[in-house]
């Protein structure tokens, strides 16, 4: 890649994240200003704690995402054997665990007004919504504790298609089970508790909080892939001076 090239890339990728700081700060007043208060909730507590349902929908949407590019890269991986797609997919994969770690924590600041509690094991939804925080957090540990690259690559791939198995469950959990666990798309479970309805205005927020969002994922994705492949690099690099001294 010429100079030039990657002086456009960086400025691209400059612009763009300057783009995403002014969306965010958009996306919250547009969350606990702009957009109207659920007014079928009973109570003041559960009506302002809706307005959290943006950033809490947005960041396991995130999650999700991230971890099924994790999926992905893992697979190609696979088929091809280039260092990059397990960069990607550990690269995706960390910041799959920050957005799923800020919608556990942000459900339970809702659940409590709502629900009257911060978290129940009981809930089909919650519970698998942490086993796959778990999955992740595993998924990372297990790289941590393999030294040789190629094996780590390989044990990894193979753990983050086979782990990418609980996302789809968690997503469906809230319409195959009893949960208390309201629905934001399709029919929820007829336990769930703290459903409101949507008005339009709600819809735009939450659909510009979760393209937020998205951009979010790929500047952060973007700017911890090129730290992984640099460090990659240098690795590779020591490796080979010790091997011809």
């Amino acid at each position: 890649m010429t100079a030039q090239k990657r002086s456009g890339r960086e400025t691209f990728w400059m612009v763009l994240t300057g783009i995403t700081g002014v969306l965010i700060l958009i996306g919250l007043y547009m969350s606990l200003m702009w957009a109207p208060t659920a007014a079928n909730l009973p109570t003041e507590n559960e009506q302002l704690a809706q307005r959290i349902f943006y950033f809490h929908v947005s960041a396991g949407w995130v999650g999700y995402v991230a971890f099924g590019v994790t999926a992905a890269a893992s697979v190609l991986y696979l088929i091809k054997r280039q260092r990059h797609f397990d960069n990607l997919a550990v690269s995706s994969a960390e910041i799959g665990v920050v957005f799923t770690a800020a919608n556990l924590v942000s459900g339970a600041i809702w659940a409590r007004p709502t629900w009257n509690t911060w978290w129940t094991w009981d809930d089909p939804r919650l519970t698998l919504a942490a086993i796959v925080l778990m999955v992740y957090i595993a998924y990372l540990m297990l790289r941590n504790a393999i030294d040789d690259p190629e094996r780590k690559a390989r044990l990894a791939s193979i753990y983050g298609i086979v782990g990418f198995i609980s996302v789809p469950l968690s997503f469906v959990s809230v319409r195959i089970w009893r949960t208390i666990h309201p629905a934001v798309i399709g029919t929820a479970s007829e336990t769930s508790q703290g459903g409101f309805d949507m008005s339009g205005n709600m819809v735009i927020v939450l659909l510009f909080s979760i393209f937020t969002f998205s951009l979010l994922y790929l500047v952060l994705l973007h700017y911890r892939l090129r730290l992984e492949d640099q460090r990659v690099e240098l690795e590779e690099y020591k490796m080979a001076a010790l091997a011809e001294s």
